[in-house]
């Protein structure tokens, strides 16, 4: 996995040079970038690549802490189904 593969448009590298940038507009570029995102490749270890890429060099910068909150979004469980899978628990 190569930074273009993750970042091919180069969004995320474009919002750390974005001079002034806020936590809103950085949201915003992560979930343009989120939702371009191959769908064969896995958000959690794509998000430690970008962190690892530029955090240590931006470590307060608004993106640094959105790709931190995506990636611990990324890695926690989702509960799955909905109300279809209650109802059907319910009945078997």
């Amino acid at each position: 996995m190569t930074l273009d593969d993750i970042d091919h448009i180069g969004l995320i590298r474009e919002a750390y040079r974005i001079e002034g940038i806020g936590a809103p507009e950085c949201r915003s570029i992560f979930l343009d970038w989120a939702i371009r995102l191959p769908q064969d490749m896995a958000p959690d270890a794509a998000i430690r690549h970008l962190l690892d890429t530029y955090a240590a060099d931006a470590p307060d910068h608004p993106m640094t802490q959105v790709l931190t909150e995506g990636l611990a979004s990324a890695a926690a469980p989702r509960r799955r189904g909905g109300w279809r899978a209650r109802s059907r628990g319910a009945q078997g």
